[in-house]
């Protein structure tokens, strides 16, 4: 997504901030649904996402979800909806977010105070250092345990999987070519990011199957689950 301030847009490489507090952020923010975010005393708001930005995001949230609702363990979330990562720290918006119920507790009606159990974040243009930089120390620092990193532009094509360790620090998990990322904080969720490569994307409920299984699926189908969240919808 491109970034410009919130009055005039500007190249992404001359990006001009709207300084304000972050009591100022929230007054002026309003009921306004838009993606904007709050760091060091400095707004940044967005433009409307690409359609491959787009595509790639509703993809995972309706696998995610799914997945999620399947065996009740949390909430799944997309911008923009707040990210709060401490009382003094930045207000940020990924592009997909899940909430373990264990800390459904942060979750609130407009925010969510402190940082998300996986936090993921679809690389555009402009956003390559905010995502690989800035995001990254911010998430690791508040402690997000798991983060990824989705690159679906078509010179790139990548997907990075980080995981915190004991330490506190975000380690890497190397995937070799057609490999597939087991997530951490979603235990037996997999992911192929080959996948995410497709045109057209393929179908989350079919990619779902090949995860849980069939019976799983057949269980999940049953109880209309996969019918409560209609697709491009605030989950």
């Amino acid at each position: 997504m491109t970034a410009v301030s919130a009055t005039v847009e500007t190249p992404a490489t001359e990006q001009a901030r709207l300084k304000m507090t972050y009591d100022e952020y929230l007054a002026w923010a309003g009921e306004e649904n838009f993606l904007a975010e709050w760091v060091n005393g400095e707004v940044i708001v967005h433009i409307p996402a690409t359609q491959l930005h787009q595509s790639v995001k509703i993809f995972l949230v309706q696998f995610l979800n799914s997945f999620v609702r399947l065996f009740g363990l949390g909430r799944v979330l997309d911008a923009p909806f707040e990210m709060k990562l401490s009382p003094s720290g930045p207000a940020r918006e990924p592009d997909v977010l899940f909430v373990a119920n264990v800390n459904l507790d942060r979750l609130g009606e407009r925010r969510l105070n402190g940082p998300a159990d996986l936090a993921i974040e679809i690389v555009s243009d402009d956003s390559v250092v905010r995502d690989h930089e800035d995001k990254f120390f911010e998430y690791e620092a508040a402690g997000l345990p798991e983060y990824w990193i989705i690159d679906p532009r078509p010179q790139r094509r990548r997907a990075y999987f980080y995981q915190l360790d004991e330490r506190g620090r975000y380690q890497p998990v190397t995937l070799a070519a057609g490999e597939v990322y087991h997530s951490r904080v979603l235990p037996g969720l997999w992911l192929k990011p080959d996948r995410l490569w497709q045109d057209p994307l393929p179908d989350p409920l079919t990619t779902l199957a090949q995860v849980v299984g069939a019976d799983k699926m057949i269980e999940f189908i049953r109880t209309g689950e996969h019918r409560s969240a209609p697709f491009g919808q605030r989950l």
